[in-house]
Parts: C-alpha cells; structure tokens; sequence
C-alpha cells in the first residue's frame, strides 16, 4: 500500500509539474488582425468583420437566435422544422456543395426565410426566381491596406441611401451607409434573359417556385442595395454589403435596424449559418473550444505521460536479479536450535566442547598465559590469583577434554560438568553468559 501511495504521489507531482510548467511558459498569442480583402463572417468573431455583436444584442433583446454548425440537408430535419430564419454570410470560408444547395432551396420553398449577404451574388447558393435573375456589380474592392476598423476607410465618399419606398424591411430605416465596397444588385427581366440564352430550367418553372418580380428596398443610381423575392412558399432577401451588418459598419446610422427588419419579419427562431464560417460539429469541438491556450498541451502530456506509464507496467529494463536473502533470526535461535539439535542427536561433547572452548580461553587471557598453555599451568596462575584450588580447576578442565576427545558421558554428568564451569566463571567473575545473552540481545 505504501508504495503504491508513493506511486500515486509521484504521479500527481509530476502532472502539477507539467501544469506550471505549461502556464509559465504559455504566451498569449495576440489577436490577428482582421482585413477586408478576408474576412471573417462569424457570429464568434469579435473582431471588425465578425458578427458578434449583432448575434449578441439580438440574444439579449430577447429574440430566439442560434449559431447552426450542421449542414443546411438538417434543415429538412426535425430539428430544422424549429427554424423559421437562416442567415447566409459570406464570403464563407466553406463553399457551399450541390447537394447543400439543392437541399437549402428546397427548405425555402417549403416556407423558410433566408437571409443572404454578401458582395458577390452566387446564384448557386441563393434560389433562383423564376424567370428572375439577380447579378452584383461591385463597384471597388478592397485590398491589404484596408483598414476594416476605420469608418473613415471603409465609408470615403459614400452617401447614406434611404429607402426607395416603405416596407417591412425598412420600417424606422431612415438611412443606411454601406461602404465603399458594396456591390449593387441588379434584376434582370424574364425576357432579358431569355434573349441571353439564360431562359429558366423546367425544374425552375414548377409552382412551387413561380414567383412575383423581386422587390428593390434600397437602391441608388448605381443599383439596388437590399432586395426581396418570394420562392415557392418561403422568402429570399438578399443584401449586397456584409459591412452594414459587421461588427465595424453596425452602428451607423440605422444600420442596426435594417438588420434587425431583415432577420425578425418573420419572427420565430434565427439561426446564423456557422457551419460554412469552419465551426461545424464535424470539427473537434473540443479543441476548437481551448484553441490558443495551453490546455491541449497539457492534456497531450497527461496522455503520453498515462501512455507510458501503461507500456512500462510490468516490464522490465535490465538483467533479471535474485531476491536479497535476509536471515531473520537471532542468535537466540540459533543458540536454541543447536541446542535442540545437539540433545536430539545425544551429542553431549559437541556442547561441552562449544561451552569449554570458549572458557578455557578466557581462563589464559585471565591466568596471562598463551592459550595453547598446559592445564597444570594455568590452573596454577588462576588459583595464585584467587580462591580457587589449583587440583580442583586442574581435574574440571581434564574431565571437559576427555568428553570432548570421546570419553563417553550422559546428559547428567554434562549438566554437571556445565554447572562447574559457570560456578568457575562466577568465582573468577567473568560473567561469560551475561556478556554473551547480551551480545545476542544486540544482534536481533
């Protein structure tokens, strides 16, 4: 259990490590400055050509809007039944399919509404009136020094266009400015067209499509700024600059509120098309969520770090090695298993031999003669140094080598002879078996 704690602790150390060390070092990456030759038409966008504070102060004043990140075929879906209102922005950085086309005219003509604006008119993407055709011309294009941030820029020598008549789209519009790059929309008659070799598909010429002449709401000598025309049982407007509804061209004059007609005559549910801006739900959402932070870095790290961890269980990385062997037991033991052993196998003089060994030793050291000394000796030296009677000590230590050169004996006579060694050792006090219970106390 201990040490899977420290496991874990290391683990835990190790990922905070990586979290500071990804913060220290994370830099904010600046914001990218937006240009009008490329825009970025999303409601997420804050920047001058974004869209953000439209989508936001709609939320707030409290209209249903939503930000659409799947493909215009789930229009026809359940889910696209809720939408009452689709804005197109462009120039998208998604081009629109056939089939995605195909399938947003079809939910027009099944009674949406469908907003489009922008420079270029893409009769693709837009449904076709029939008979109808509209075409943009833009009048000048912007380039790299464009500054989309500057009204002074983005509006030089342009004139504020009213209304050319009243209508829903332009109620309370008393003036629009577009800027300089607007486009100007211009409607080409059925019989134009057909002279041009244009003439209308008979799939265009079905009733559900057959519609009146479009409408012009704001227009100039130059063309037409803001149109609408019907389609089957649903609606098309079409507005020719995205800088009247951007985060930069909002708030000037009533700006603000064309974009507001234009998106809530119909009422019910607006959806602003994020699919075609990137931010579709086929992206990794996730990423796109903490894109520029160090999150992913650091989610990246704690998977390469679990990756690893997972690789390395269990495996090892170097020559296999034996287990140390520890001895756990005392000299205690020891002293009883020998013992236990000896009795067993009635080997008297292998005790005698072990106790006498040792205190026939400590009798020289004590006597001062050399061990190999002979026994008369130093039972002499050891009773002129103390009580003892020298025959006495002479005879003890001739009885213990003749056991242990084989003279035979009984477990009384060697508990005998042991008891009369210790007495020897207690006269003399050398106190052998209190030294050494002590010596074996220590080595536990």
């Amino acid at each position: 259990m201990r040490q899977r704690l420290t496991i874990i602790l290391t683990f835990i150390v190790i990922i905070g490590a990586l979290v500071a060390l990804n913060s220290l070092t994370y830099v904010k990456k600046e914001e990218s400055q937006d240009f009008e030759v490329a825009p970025n038409r999303s409601t997420y966008h804050s920047g001058p050509t974004g869209l953000r504070a439209l989508h936001d102060f709609l939320n707030e004043s409290g209209y249903k809007v939503i930000r659409w990140r799947e493909t215009p075929q789930k229009l026809l879906s359940d889910s696209g039944k809720q939408v009452t209102t689709f804005v197109v922005v462009g120039l998208t950085r998604l081009p629109f399919t056939a089939e995605e086309d195909k399938a947003l005219r079809n939910w027009v003509a099944r009674g949406g509404h469908l907003v489009f604006i922008d420079r270029y008119i893409d009769n693709e993407v837009i449904p076709k009136s029939a008979g109808w055709t509209l075409s943009g011309t833009q009048l000048d294009s912007p380039n790299l020094d464009t500054n989309p941030a500057d009204i002074k820029d983005m509006t030089e020598k342009v004139v504020a266009l009213p209304p050319v008549q009243p209508t829903v789209l332009t109620n309370n519009v008393t003036s629009v400015l577009p800027s300089r790059f607007a486009s100007r929309v211009r409607v080409v008659p059925p019989e134009a067209e057909t002279v041009e070799g244009n003439s209308p598909t008979e799939s265009e010429a079905t009733p559900a499509s057959i519609s009146r002449a479009p409408i012009v709401h704001i227009a100039d000598s130059e063309g037409a700024l803001l149109v609408d025309y019907s389609y089957g049982l649903g609606n098309v407007v079409v507005l020719s600059d995205p800088y009247i509804v951007a985060n930069g061209g909002i708030k000037l004059n009533d700006n603000l509120q064309l974009a507001i007609n234009m998106l809530t005559s119909r009422g019910g549910l607006i959806a602003f098309d994020e699919y075609h801006q990137g931010r579709g739900v086929t992206q990794n959402a996730f990423a796109s969520y903490f894109a520029g932070t160090p999150v992913l870095a650091i989610a990246a790290q704690i998977a390469l770090l679990v990756l690893l961890v997972l690789w390395t269980n269990a495996r090892r990385f170097g020559r296999p090695l034996p287990l140390p062997q520890v001895d756990r037991r005392s000299s205690l033991e020891f002293v009883a298993s020998m013992a236990e052993l000896q009795e067993r196998s009635r080997a008297f003089d292998l005790a005698i031999e072990n106790i006498y060994a040792r205190t026939r030793r400590v009798l020289a050291r004590h006597a001062g003669v050399d061990y190999n000394s002979s026994r008369s000796e130093i039972a002499a030296r050891i009773a002129s140094r103390s009580s003892l009677n020298a025959h006495k000590l002479e005879t003890l230590m001739r009885q213990c080598e003749e056991v242990i050169n084989g003279e035979p004996t009984n477990w009384r006579q060697s508990v005998e002879l042991v008891r009369r060694l210790r007495e020897v050792e207690k006269e003399l006090g050398l106190r052998m078996r209190s030294r050494d219970i002590r010596q074996a106390a220590e080595n536990i």
